[in-house]
């Protein structure tokens, strides 16, 4: 996926860790002569999780202000597969859009079915009538189709 962003002349932007999938990401992405910006809290910053060699690291107070910081840098949003923190990122994202606060698109990777049960749940909510507005989200198995889904 990084890889992939940086030979289209896209840039990152995260939550600035060195670690996991997202810290991949950002490896790949750097090696590849991309652009990375990573937005990180300070307290995330004490515990040494911030990632050292990114193009820019911004250091806000907290995840709140993370979260608002990384939407106001992005043209798109993209999840990869992930626990609850990516999960809490995507849900707002999807409840801010829905709001019409953005009208970003947002798509998910979704590597060996991994948000299948989330896409089945957002259909279900949608039949029961739940979801209103702009509730589209994008998704592929692999990066490239994502990304040209996405309009990258």
């Amino acid at each position: 996926m990084g890889r992939s962003i940086a030979h289209r002349g896209i840039g990152i932007v995260f939550g600035g860790g060195h670690v996991g999938l997202m810290g991949a990401v950002a490896d790949a992405a750097l090696e590849a002569g991309g652009e990375v910006v990573g937005v990180i809290p300070a307290f995330m910053v004490e515990k040494e999780l911030a990632h050292e060699r990114l193009s820019e690291l911004i250091t806000v107070r907290d995840m709140h202000e993370r979260k608002m910081r990384m939407h106001e840098l992005s043209d798109a949003v993209v999840a990869l597969p992930g626990g609850f923190g990516t999960m809490d990122e995507l849900y707002e994202l999807l409840t801010w859009r829905q709001l019409g606060i953005h009208d970003k698109p947002i798509g998910l990777l979704n590597v060996k079915g991994f948000y299948d049960p989330l896409l089945a749940q957002a259909e279900r909510m949608k039949r029961d009538g739940f979801l209103h507005g702009p509730t589209r989200i994008i998704t592929a198995a692999d990066p490239k189709t994502l990304l040209d889904a996405l309009g990258s």
